[in-house]
């Protein structure tokens, strides 16, 4: 198995992809995660970081927020910046808008996490039914947990109650889907 090396913009996202992915991955996967100061950080290393991986068999996961961008853009450049540093694997997603989508699809999994009650009962409310759609989900998630969703200790909290088969979160779907068959090939 290969070593898979995740890019991502900030802390929250390792703390909740450390709660999904030994749901996900073989047990015997090896993870490394590099976490940078925000997207531009991000952005502006990513090819000299890939360039100067040294450890053989490593495949890359390069994840950040949507936010105010247009997705497409915002993947067809980070592909761009992964195929000019490296000619090994990479793959890239994008959470829209941000990471807080993808709980604020599976509501019993906030509920769940931060022990708060009758939060999962709004899941079908329409503003939740396609989280995607929220502009600023993480103002929208700290308004319903009246303040107890912090980023990083929310993200900690959260991760290991998102259902991986029901998630409202259609961006959530397609990390989980791609984590699965870059799995498979690593």
């Amino acid at each position: 198995m290969k070593t898979i090396v995740f890019f991502l913009e900030e802390p929250s996202a390792k703390e909740m992809l450390e709660g999904v992915l030994p749901r996900v991955l073989p047990p015997q996967a090896q993870i490394r995660y590099l976490i940078f100061s925000g997207k531009q950080d991000l952005e502006k290393n990513l090819v000299r970081k890939l360039r100067g991986w040294r450890s053989p068999d490593s495949v890359f996961v390069v994840m950040r927020d949507q936010d105010s961008s247009d997705c497409h853009v915002v993947k067809q450049r980070l592909v761009a910046l992964c195929t000019q540093a490296t000619e090994g694997e990479a793959l890239v997603r994008v959470a829209c808008h941000e990471i807080e989508s993808f709980y604020l699809g599976d509501l019993a999994a906030v509920e769940k996490g931060l022990n708060l009650n009758g939060l999962s009962t709004k899941q079908n409310n329409r503003k939740y039914r396609n989280p995607d759609n929220l502009g600023n989900p993480s103002e929208e998630l700290f308004k319903i947990t009246k303040g107890e969703y912090q980023k990083v200790s929310g993200s900690r909290a959260i991760g290991p109650h998102l259902d991986l088969t029901n998630n409202r979160s259609h961006s959530f779907n397609v990390l989980v889907t791609g984590l699965r068959r870059f799995a498979e090939t690593a």
